[in-house]
């Protein structure tokens, strides 16, 4: 296996929703595509929202999807690694404290952006003598840290956007710890990408600003800094897709019935200039993968439109992808699968046509007559048409009166798949039997 290795790093502080599940399914194939790891990291500093039962859920959907790793790791466990970073980064002058309070950072702010300017920090904070120190101290105010910049150009080849180049004199010094001592984002990742090998990471395009930010945090630690792709943020009806915005959730699409490698599938083609097509496995999934193909507009993600690809993916399903599930031999699969708007429909037919069935008797004279003129097997789809057609004359019935006693018999419901399929697959003994009254 090669050195290569990427990573999923979900907060556990919601349900996965398509947009981080899109970005799982990247990662997830490139890894693959370029013979590497696929590595599972939790981001659980924030305490307060993160809960076990997202981390179950999104664990579960990850391993539903096929999105299997290799190694992984939890942000909480890791702080003694950040705070000592933090020492030597500290000691080095590229971290310091800042005392401002919110309402102080957001009236600089607004001054900046009245005067035209960009709302960059001034750095106040490193020119405070150690009597304003203490004075703030004293007030009961607690630091908050930044990261400092350096100047000079910040520049990479996204795999995703191209080239990308941000001047660092035109960003402010990033947050990376807050009053109370809690982490944010930037610097845990960066540590944890540095010190477990990540070589690419493929996330949001609203990242992009994070990433110049972190690539100079990248080289402060001394660490090779990863290849970067950033994918388009998908939109839907309501705006950008958010587990906050209530989003349809993966778990959701699971339960009614939409397929793992159809999600991959709708996902892995939306919004590149490939068409959305059925793959059935995850590594000809992967083989296919062309970052290059991948628009910079963003691709609106429309559930109904998953839910029409999944019935296109579940009618073009090859027997052996789904004899595991279904229980019914292959012949049966094909004659039914064109009619499926989810695996789990075959149900029905395999209820009718499978399992004993009290038949309901409306028109016995009619069933029986039907049942004296069944036609001998091999039956086919033209067998029921020809039937029916005998049966109308035979017994001068036609429309409901006709139609629906042989449904019920046949069925014992008023409704399901079209006759002309079932019959086939129903058999000559059974459908007898059935259309005399007979439980069969």
């Amino acid at each position: 296996m090669s050195n290569i290795k990427v990573r999923f790093a979900p907060s556990p502080t919601g349900y996965m929703h398509i947009g981080n599940t899109r970005t799982a399914v990247f990662n997830w194939l490139l890894a693959r595509k370029l013979g590497g790891k696929f590595m599972l990291r939790i981001d659980d500093t924030d305490v307060l929202r993160s809960k076990k039962e997202y981390e179950d859920a999104l664990r579960d959907v990850l391993k539903w999807l096929g999105l299997n790793w290799e190694e992984e790791a939890r942000q909480s466990a890791r702080l003694d690694r950040y705070r000592e970073v933090v020492a030597k980064l500290q000691a080095e002058g590229r971290i310091y404290a800042c005392y401002e309070t919110a309402e102080e950072l957001e009236v600089m702010r607004k001054r900046l952006m009245n005067r035209g300017l960009p709302p960059i920090y001034d750095r106040g904070a490193l020119s405070l003598t150690k009597e304003q120190i203490a004075a703030y101290e004293a007030e009961g105010r607690r630091p908050h840290y930044r990261f400092k910049l350096v100047p000079g150009v910040i520049e990479w080849q996204d795999l995703v956007r191209g080239h990308c180049r941000y001047d660092a004199a035109n960003l402010a010094d990033p947050v990376i710890i807050r009053e109370d001592g809690s982490f944010l984002y930037h610097l845990p990742s960066v540590i944890d990408d540095a010190d477990f090998g990540i070589t690419h990471i493929i996330r949001g395009e609203d990242h992009v600003t994070n990433t110049a930010l972190q690539i100079q945090m990248f080289e402060a630690l001394g660490a090779k800094v990863p290849e970067f792709g950033h994918l388009p943020l998908l939109t839907g009806t309501e705006g950008k897709l958010s587990k906050r915005l209530g989003s349809l959730g993966v778990r959701e699409l699971r339960e009614e019935g939409i397929e793992a490698m159809a999600i991959s599938s709708f996902l892995a083609k939306l919004g590149t200039s490939e068409a959305i097509e059925p793959f059935y496995d995850l590594d000809t999934l992967a083989a296919s993968l062309d970052l290059s193909k991948l628009g910079r507009s963003q691709p609106k993600f429309d559930v109904e439109e998953l839910r029409n690809f999944n019935t296109h993916y579940v009618r073009s399903l090859p027997y052996e992808k789904v004899a595991a599930r279904i229980g019914v031999n292959e012949e049966f699969w094909n004659s039914v699968r064109g009619n499926l708007n989810v695996v789990a429909d075959i149900n029905v037919w395999k209820k009718i046509c499978c399992q004993k069935l009290k038949p309901v008797l409306e028109d016995a004279e009619l069933t029986k007559q039907a049942a004296e003129i069944l036609p001998p097997e091999p039956w086919n789809g033209e067998t029921y048409s020809a039937w029916i057609s005998e049966l109308k004359k035979v017994s001068s019935k036609s429309g409901r009166a006709l139609f629906h006693p042989i449904r019920m018999a046949l069925t014992a419901a008023a409704e399901g798949p079209e006759l002309k399929m079932l019959l086939p697959l129903i058999g000559r003994e059974k459908a007898y039997s059935r259309l005399m009254g007979i439980e069969a």
